[in-house]
């Protein structure tokens, strides 16, 4: 039993596909159309074709390494047990009213359980909304337009199909996307532990962004964190004053964030408290040149803005190191003593020599890392012949921060990011983002 076949089947089966828009089996073959292979709609109760795929009446009549369930709880282990049968080596169980809701659905996901142990299925799920791989084509939910989420770097690894597929789509309107989502439900035989060593080795994911509420297999996931490489951005959740909502959710036991944090702190794995944060920090994380410490520069172009990301930062641990004297010059020079020129530097406006003010300190030898604040003005624009010369010479992470009308400054930001300027909107963001980056360091 392996996770390979989510990654590559040959053929999917979609049990209890639809030609009626709106149910869970419609909705799962528009979301499959993108896959180049062979897709089987399984449907007793239905004839001829739907998106161009005729249908079959049953699994046997199929040749499939995959399977979405698009079928209600209680037939899903008969259903099950003939994916076993038809030599099917992956399942997605899509179908809520296992362990989450009572002890009868308990009995139910034992039952699956069983077969899938018998019959060597690697089950997502079940209570999932899938999983999508975009460089792939392979969009395994039953979510509408998910198949819209673009290629990106960062994996998302959640137990709730919900914050997935939500995370994806927020990831996907900045301009991003992901390099995989997966939604664990109730892990029935595959949890945290099984698919962060796959995503670990995936090329094309430089950060796995995990979402926990609880699982039983904590050494296990705690292991696998430990042995990867690639950085693990951690958010969890759940308390013990809400425990019967988290156990209706995905059956996942009550545990404290501590139970993780402790235990990962020193192993590089950064924790967050937020969805936002969660997505930030991985990208930020994956799109940086890794810093020589913690030493960061701000420059401002408002010192409102400043003042809030020096003060996150300072209480994320950064620090704001002395600008070098030739540093100093060069922008005391531009700024004329008119406007706070050490280091937090603010410019009062964005001044036709903005640019030139982050050239300097971002070539300062003391500074590991550069935060930009700007407000978008239509006369400037953003400075993006010093930032390109600055992405291209200095192997440094530079975070700008934008605001403004979007449809003005959105092709500029987006510019940005292809030089290699990770981009946020709003000064917390930009100043979270950073103090994760410096949590993912050993500095010691």
């Amino acid at each position: 039993m392996g996770v390979t076949d989510f990654f590559d089947p040959d053929g999917i089966a979609v049990i209890g596909a639809s030609k009626t828009p709106g149910k869970m089996g419609n909705d799962a073959m528009t979301n499959i159309r993108s896959y180049d292979g062979d897709v089987y709609p399984v449907n007793p109760s239905s004839s001829g074709s739907v998106y161009g795929h005729e249908f079959v009446d049953s699994i046997h009549d199929a040749d499939a390494d995959l399977a979405l369930c698009c079928v209600p709880s209680p037939v899903v282990p008969e259903v099950l047990e003939e994916c076993g049968e038809a030599g099917v080596g992956a399942a997605v169980i899509l179908a809520g009213g296992f362990a989450e809701v009572d002890d009868e659905g308990q009995e139910l996901e034992d039952e699956v359980i069983r077969i899938a142990d018998e019959y060597d299925i690697t089950v997502l799920g079940p209570n999932t909304a899938g999983y999508c791989i975009p460089h792939l084509d392979l969009y395994g939910s039953f979510v509408p337009q998910i198949r819209e989420v673009e290629t990106g770097n960062v994996a998302l690894l959640v137990q709730s199909g919900g914050v997935g597929i939500t995370s994806s789509f927020q990831l996907d309107s900045e301009a991003y996307g992901v390099s995989s989502m997966f939604g664990l439900g109730n892990r029935a035989n595959t949890g945290f532990a099984d698919l962060i060593p796959v995503l670990d080795d995936d090329p094309r994911t430089d950060a796995v962004a995990i979402h926990i509420e609880g699982t039983e297999d904590v050494e296990a996931t705690l292991e696998a964190c430990r042995n990867a490489e690639t950085p693990i951005v951690a958010y969890k959740v759940g308390s013990e004053d809400i425990s019967e909502f988290v156990r209706s959710h995905t059956a996942a036991p009550i545990q404290g964030r501590e139970v993780y944090e402790d235990a990962l702190a020193e192993e590089g794995v950064v924790f967050v408290d937020s969805i936002t944060e969660l997505l930030d920090a991985s990208r930020a994380i994956a799109n940086s040149p890794v810093p020589d410490g913690r030493n960061v520069g701000v420059v401002t172009a408002q010192a409102g803005p400043g003042i809030i990301i020096a003060d996150e930062l300072d209480e994320g641990g950064a620090k704001f190191p002395d600008l070098a004297s030739e540093t100093q010059q060069r922008v005391d020079d531009v700024l004329e003593g008119i406007t706070y020129t050490k280091n937090p530097v603010d410019t009062g406006r964005p001044l036709p020599e903005f640019g030139q003010v982050i050239d300097a300190v971002a070539r300062d030898d003391s500074v590991d890392i550069v935060v930009v604040y700007e407000i978008y003005e239509d006369s400037l624009g953003y400075p993006l012949e010093e930032l390109e010369a600055l992405a291209e010479e200095v192997d440094k992470p530079i975070f700008f921060t934008v605001a403004g009308p979007v449809s003005s400054l959105e092709d500029e930001r987006l510019r940005m990011e292809e030089f290699g300027i990770t981009t946020f909107y709003g000064p917390e963001r930009g100043a979270h983002a950073v103090t994760a980056l410096i949590d993912s360091i050993d500095d010691t």
